[in-house]
Order: C-alpha cells, then structure tokens, then sequence
C-alpha cells in the first residue's frame, strides 16, 4: 500500500465559535515529505493545503512553523488538540484562518502514512521529477 487517508471532522476558529468543517488527508507514498489536506463544507471544497507530514507530527509536541503555516499543541476542554494556523491569499488580499484537528485522530492517521513510509525512509526520485518538468 502506498497511499492512505482520512475524513476527520475539524474545528474552524469563527467570531462566534467553532465551526466544524470535514477534512480529507491524504498521504502518497510517491509525494513522500507531503500531507494533502483538503477542507469541504458540504460538498464544496474550500481549501487544499500540503503540509510537511514530519513538520504536522511534531505540531503535536511543541509549536513549529513560521510564515504560511504554523502547527502547535492545544488542550480545549481536556482534549488534545492540533492548532492550525494558515495564511493565504483571497480574492480580496489576505485570509486568515484558525482550525483545530482533534489530537488522536491525527495521530491515528500519521501512524498509517508512518506504516506507508517510514521516518527517515522518505526518497524523491529528483531525475524522475526533472525529467516530468522538463517534458512539459
């Protein structure tokens, strides 16, 4: 197997409390250092962000990050939380957005990507990718 993935339910920061939204995440083993998560209101996808997947796991210990994207630990209501801050272009400039992923779930969803490739196991086939870039 090298792909798995995940539907959680994630909690976004909004003025008046917190808005759970649906989110795929995706590991391939063929994108090796990459996370692909996708955020869907219903059927409509609102947003598709790759993460660094060593970068979301260690999010989970202690805060990491800076510019676009930054991951820290949270506990709300005894329970353990990923907080998610992303920073993005709108149409009308910059969009902020605060979203909360409870801890276990994606610990759950990590060790299968781990079991996928593991840590330290990552390889980029760098030919390969000149070689696709290049034919285009």
């Amino acid at each position: 197997m090298s792909f798995t993935s995940a539907l959680l339910t994630v909690h976004l920061d909004a003025a008046w409390g917190r808005v759970p939204l649906l989110a795929h995440f995706a590991y391939d083993g063929e994108d090796p250092y990459a996370v692909q998560v996708t955020f869907f209101d219903g059927p409509t996808a609102l947003a598709r962000w790759h993460f660094d997947r060593q970068m979301l796991a260690e999010g989970l210990r202690r805060s990491v990050g800076e510019g676009d994207v930054r991951f820290c630990p949270h506990t709300a209501d005894g329970v353990d939380e990923l907080r998610v801050s992303l920073r993005g272009l709108t149409g009308e400039g910059r969009g902020d957005a605060v979203v909360f992923v409870e801890a276990r779930a994606l610990t759950d969803f990590l060790d299968e990507a781990y079991t996928v490739t593991g840590a330290g196991e990552e390889f980029l086939d760098v030919d390969k990718l000149l070689d696709e870039l290049l034919a285009r």
